[in-house]
């Protein structure tokens, strides 16, 4: 019988260790998830998904010097954005956004690197596309 209460004694003890070091580890990995990401959407334009300017050109930097000159930049300037937000809207303005978003991304494919530089301007938006030849 005293070996038994000694086994229950040992298991209680491993257990209550085990529990100690399982519930901070647990809490350290939420807030570790939830840390990425907000790091993650803070690379992100909220509007179109796409990658804002320092982590376009972070990952530009990056592909040019792994792919240097097989490497192809587009730049597509929406001039005049301002007239489709004063004409039809900011509703409007802004699915003219995300449609050129998915359709430069698509475009682009899934190895290349999309990018909104612009957005604050008062006359006109800049997306930009890295993308491999």
């Amino acid at each position: 019988m005293d070996s038994v209460l000694r086994l229950h004694a040992r298991i209680g003890q491993r257990t209550l260790l085990i529990t100690t070091a399982a519930v901070p580890l647990a809490g350290w990995t939420v807030h570790a998830v939830a840390l990425h990401r907000r790091l993650a959407a803070a690379k992100r334009d909220p509007l179109t998904g796409l990658l804002r300017r320092d982590a376009y050109i972070a990952r530009a930097r990056q592909v040019l010097r792994r792919h240097g000159e097989d490497t192809a930049v587009v730049l597509v300037d929406q001039d005049d954005f301002k007239a489709v937000n004063d004409t039809m809207g900011h509703p409007a303005g802004d699915a003219v956004l995300t449609a050129t978003a998915v359709r430069l991304t698509a475009w682009a494919g899934p190895r290349a690197s999309v990018g909104r530089l612009g957005g604050d301007e008062p006359r006109g938006s800049t997306l930009s596309t890295l993308r491999r030849r």
